[in-house]
């Protein structure tokens, strides 16, 4: 009889629902201002450069790994500011496109922006960013042991 495979344990996930809304923004910005046409860099919004994101927990740290496949160290930038973390940088192509006659061109360069929203308690200084292999690792450390608050409700019917 075959081993079950084992199934993750089940925690509370700070992050359900997660809508990337600074992101969302400049997408919805960026296509009502161009009305679908092609805006000068050569790109619609539906080919901008947002580097995919993973989010989990591992233990108690909250981890976030972006793809940034390309980009130099110093051409991103990780910040924190009221428990708002932003991932920004810039993907540049390394040849000159006035000297190159592409045949196919699916790789999207040009400037990016994620901004999350940590969960509460998060200890601003226990925030780490390493890079490799073309990973973005981002550990908030505690970041996954925040519990949601619960609130009691209280009935004021009157009879």
């Amino acid at each position: 009889m075959a081993d079950n495979p084992k199934v993750p344990k089940s925690r509370h996930n700070p992050f359900r629902g997660f809508l990337d809304v600074m992101s969302e923004m400049s997408r919805a910005q960026e296509e009502w201002m161009t009305r679908g046409k092609v805006s000068g860099s050569g790109r619609t919004h539906a080919a901008a450069y947002v580097p995919p994101a993973d989010i989990f927990a591992l233990g108690d740290d909250l981890i976030v790994r972006c793809e940034v496949a390309g980009v130099r160290s110093e051409d991103v930038s990780v910040t924190v500011a009221s428990n708002v973390l932003t991932i920004s940088g810039q993907r540049n192509s390394e040849l000159n496109d006035d000297e190159v006659l592409y045949y196919t061109r699916e790789r999207v360069y040009g400037e990016f922006r994620r901004a999350m929203i940590l969960p509460n308690g998060v200890d601003e200084s226990d925030i780490n960013a390493t890079v490799r292999n073309g990973l973005l690792e981002i550990r908030v450390a505690g970041g996954a042991a925040a519990k949601p608050q619960s609130i009691s409700v209280v009935d004021q019917n009157e009879d």
